[in-house]
Protein backbone atom coordinates (compact mmCIF):
# COMPACT_ATOMS: atom_id res chain seq x y z
CA UNK A 1 0.00 0.00 0.00
CA UNK A 2 1.11 3.67 -0.63
CA UNK A 3 2.36 5.76 1.74
CA UNK A 4 1.26 8.99 -0.87
CA UNK A 5 -2.43 9.46 -1.30
CA UNK A 6 -3.82 8.78 -4.84
CA UNK A 7 -4.43 12.53 -5.58
CA UNK A 8 -1.39 13.10 -5.17
CA UNK A 9 0.24 10.75 -7.04
CA UNK A 10 -1.91 11.27 -10.00
CA UNK A 11 -1.36 15.38 -10.41
CA UNK A 12 2.77 14.47 -9.89
CA UNK A 13 1.90 12.17 -12.74
CA UNK A 14 -0.08 14.05 -14.79
CA UNK A 15 2.94 17.40 -14.45
CA UNK A 16 5.67 15.09 -15.46
CA UNK A 17 3.66 14.53 -18.70
CA UNK A 18 4.56 18.42 -19.83
CA UNK A 19 7.58 19.17 -21.43
CA UNK A 20 10.31 20.51 -19.14
CA UNK A 21 9.06 19.43 -16.20
CA UNK A 22 10.69 16.04 -14.38
CA UNK A 23 9.69 13.73 -11.49
CA UNK A 24 11.15 16.56 -8.83
CA UNK A 25 9.70 19.51 -10.44
CA UNK A 26 6.32 17.99 -10.65
CA UNK A 27 6.26 17.06 -7.21
CA UNK A 28 7.19 20.38 -5.87
CA UNK A 29 4.29 21.74 -7.97
CA UNK A 30 2.21 19.12 -6.36
CA UNK A 31 3.29 19.89 -2.96
CA UNK A 32 3.28 23.35 -3.80
CA UNK A 33 -0.41 23.27 -4.20
CA UNK A 34 -1.50 21.40 -1.48
CA UNK A 35 0.14 23.35 1.00
CA UNK A 36 -1.48 26.55 -0.50
CA UNK A 37 -4.44 28.33 -0.59
CA UNK A 38 -7.22 26.08 -2.00
CA UNK A 39 -8.70 29.20 -3.82
CA UNK A 40 -5.51 29.11 -5.58
CA UNK A 41 -5.75 25.37 -6.85
CA UNK A 42 -9.32 25.82 -7.93
CA UNK A 43 -8.51 28.61 -10.08
CA UNK A 44 -5.86 26.89 -11.51
CA UNK A 45 -8.23 24.07 -12.18
CA UNK A 46 -10.94 26.39 -13.35
CA UNK A 47 -8.32 28.00 -15.92
CA UNK A 48 -7.03 24.43 -17.28
CA UNK A 49 -10.91 23.33 -17.96
CA UNK A 50 -11.03 26.87 -19.86
CA UNK A 51 -8.16 26.20 -21.92
CA UNK A 52 -10.16 23.72 -24.10
CA UNK A 53 -13.93 24.87 -23.16
CA UNK A 54 -13.09 28.48 -24.59
CA UNK A 55 -10.52 27.60 -26.86
CA UNK A 56 -10.55 26.26 -31.15
CA UNK A 57 -8.42 26.26 -34.05
CA UNK A 58 -8.96 29.16 -36.63
CA UNK A 59 -10.33 27.53 -39.62
CA UNK A 60 -8.17 30.05 -41.77
CA UNK A 61 -4.67 30.28 -40.45
CA UNK A 62 -5.19 27.22 -37.90
CA UNK A 63 -3.93 29.25 -34.99
CA UNK A 64 -5.43 28.67 -31.45
CA UNK A 65 -8.50 31.56 -30.77
CA UNK A 66 -10.99 32.38 -28.96
CA UNK A 67 -13.08 33.11 -32.27
CA UNK A 68 -13.40 31.83 -35.76
CA UNK A 69 -11.67 33.31 -38.04
CA UNK A 70 -9.44 34.46 -35.74
CA UNK A 71 -8.51 38.30 -35.11
CA UNK A 72 -5.54 38.42 -37.11
CA UNK A 73 -7.44 36.44 -40.63
CA UNK A 74 -10.44 38.85 -39.84
CA UNK A 75 -8.73 42.08 -39.64
CA UNK A 76 -8.62 44.24 -43.29
CA UNK A 77 -5.39 45.73 -42.59
CA UNK A 78 -3.41 43.26 -42.89
CA UNK A 79 -1.69 41.85 -45.93
CA UNK A 80 -3.58 38.64 -47.22
CA UNK A 81 -1.03 38.24 -49.80
CA UNK A 82 1.70 37.31 -47.85
CA UNK A 83 1.68 34.73 -45.59
CA UNK A 84 4.08 33.54 -42.50
CA UNK A 85 4.40 30.22 -41.92
CA UNK A 86 5.21 29.39 -38.51
CA UNK A 87 5.58 25.71 -36.45
CA UNK A 88 3.73 27.04 -33.27
CA UNK A 89 1.16 29.28 -31.81
CA UNK A 90 3.90 31.19 -30.00
CA UNK A 91 5.96 31.95 -33.15
CA UNK A 92 2.89 34.30 -33.80
CA UNK A 93 3.26 35.72 -30.78
CA UNK A 94 7.03 36.13 -31.17
CA UNK A 95 6.33 37.64 -34.47
CA UNK A 96 3.69 39.90 -33.88
CA UNK A 97 5.84 41.56 -30.73
CA UNK A 98 8.41 42.98 -32.94
CA UNK A 99 5.61 44.60 -34.96
CA UNK A 100 7.45 44.03 -38.25
CA UNK A 101 5.30 41.96 -39.85
CA UNK A 102 1.47 42.98 -41.28
CA UNK A 103 0.84 40.25 -43.20
CA UNK A 104 -1.36 36.70 -42.11
CA UNK A 105 0.53 33.39 -40.71
CA UNK A 106 -0.61 29.94 -40.77
CA UNK A 107 0.59 27.56 -37.71
CA UNK A 108 1.40 23.84 -38.79
CA UNK A 109 1.46 22.47 -35.10
CA UNK A 110 4.63 20.84 -35.30
CA UNK A 111 7.85 20.33 -37.84
CA UNK A 112 8.48 16.88 -39.97
CA UNK A 113 10.43 14.85 -37.69
CA UNK A 114 10.88 10.57 -39.30
CA UNK A 115 12.26 10.13 -35.58
CA UNK A 116 8.84 11.66 -33.89
CA UNK A 117 6.79 9.80 -36.49
CA UNK A 118 5.58 13.33 -37.56
CA UNK A 119 5.15 13.31 -41.25
CA UNK A 120 3.48 15.99 -43.47
CA UNK A 121 -0.24 14.37 -42.60
CA UNK A 122 0.23 15.11 -39.01
CA UNK A 123 0.79 18.79 -40.28
CA UNK A 124 -1.30 21.53 -41.17
CA UNK A 125 0.43 21.52 -44.42
CA UNK A 126 -2.98 20.62 -46.95
CA UNK A 127 -4.75 23.96 -45.61
CA UNK A 128 -2.13 26.08 -46.40
CA UNK A 129 -2.04 24.57 -49.69
CA UNK A 130 -5.76 25.15 -50.07
CA UNK A 131 -5.21 28.98 -49.30
CA UNK A 132 -2.61 29.54 -51.67
CA UNK A 133 -4.63 27.82 -54.25
CA UNK A 134 -7.68 29.76 -53.65
CA UNK A 135 -5.62 32.69 -54.65
CA UNK A 136 -4.92 36.18 -53.78
CA UNK A 137 -1.32 34.75 -52.20
CA UNK A 138 2.13 36.28 -53.65
CA UNK A 139 4.55 35.52 -50.82
CA UNK A 140 4.69 32.82 -48.12
CA UNK A 141 7.54 33.30 -45.81
CA UNK A 142 8.87 30.01 -43.97
CA UNK A 143 9.17 31.12 -40.64
CA UNK A 144 10.12 27.41 -39.64
CA UNK A 145 13.31 26.91 -36.68
CA UNK A 146 16.57 27.18 -37.81
CA UNK A 147 16.95 23.50 -36.83
CA UNK A 148 17.81 20.31 -39.40
CA UNK A 149 13.70 19.25 -38.88
CA UNK A 150 12.82 23.38 -39.16
CA UNK A 151 14.96 23.49 -42.50
CA UNK A 152 13.80 19.73 -43.89
CA UNK A 153 9.75 21.66 -43.40
CA UNK A 154 11.32 24.48 -45.25
CA UNK A 155 12.67 22.54 -47.84
CA UNK A 156 9.41 20.08 -48.35
CA UNK A 157 7.04 23.54 -48.01
CA UNK A 158 9.03 24.93 -50.99
CA UNK A 159 8.49 21.74 -52.84
CA UNK A 160 4.69 21.87 -52.31
CA UNK A 161 4.04 25.29 -53.17
CA UNK A 162 6.62 25.06 -55.94
CA UNK A 163 4.22 24.41 -58.67
CA UNK A 164 1.38 26.79 -57.56
CA UNK A 165 3.95 29.64 -58.57
CA UNK A 166 3.95 31.54 -55.58
CA UNK A 167 7.25 33.26 -53.85
CA UNK A 168 8.65 31.10 -51.21
CA UNK A 169 10.81 33.14 -49.10
CA UNK A 170 12.94 31.99 -45.54
CA UNK A 171 13.58 34.19 -42.58
CA UNK A 172 17.26 35.99 -43.04
CA UNK A 173 20.06 33.87 -41.01
CA UNK A 174 19.69 36.46 -37.94
CA UNK A 175 18.18 33.30 -36.27
CA UNK A 176 20.45 31.52 -33.82
CA UNK A 177 20.93 28.02 -35.29
CA UNK A 178 19.33 25.45 -33.78
CA UNK A 179 17.08 27.89 -31.48
CA UNK A 180 13.82 28.37 -31.87
CA UNK A 181 11.76 31.29 -33.13
CA UNK A 182 9.77 32.01 -29.39
CA UNK A 183 12.90 32.64 -27.78
CA UNK A 184 14.54 34.97 -30.43
CA UNK A 185 14.72 38.71 -29.09
CA UNK A 186 12.81 41.46 -30.97
CA UNK A 187 15.34 43.08 -32.75
CA UNK A 188 16.33 39.76 -34.22
CA UNK A 189 13.08 38.52 -35.12
CA UNK A 190 12.83 42.46 -36.90
CA UNK A 191 15.93 41.67 -38.92
CA UNK A 192 15.42 38.52 -40.10
CA UNK A 193 12.20 39.69 -41.27
CA UNK A 194 14.00 42.76 -42.89
CA UNK A 195 16.06 40.06 -44.45
CA UNK A 196 14.11 37.20 -45.49
CA UNK A 197 15.68 35.39 -48.32
CA UNK A 198 14.46 33.11 -51.29
CA UNK A 199 14.21 29.53 -50.54
CA UNK A 200 16.55 27.63 -53.58
CA UNK A 201 16.25 24.05 -53.88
Amino acid sequence: MSATPRAVTRLVEAFSRLPGIGPKTASRLTYFLLRGNQQEALMLAEALQALHAQTQLCSVCCNISESDPCDVCADDRRDGGIICVVEEPLDVLAIENTAAFRGRYHVLHGHLSPMERVGPDELRMRELVTRVEAGGVDEVIVATNPTLEGDATAVYLTRLLSPLKVQVTRLALGLPRGGDVEYADRMTLSEAIAGRREISI
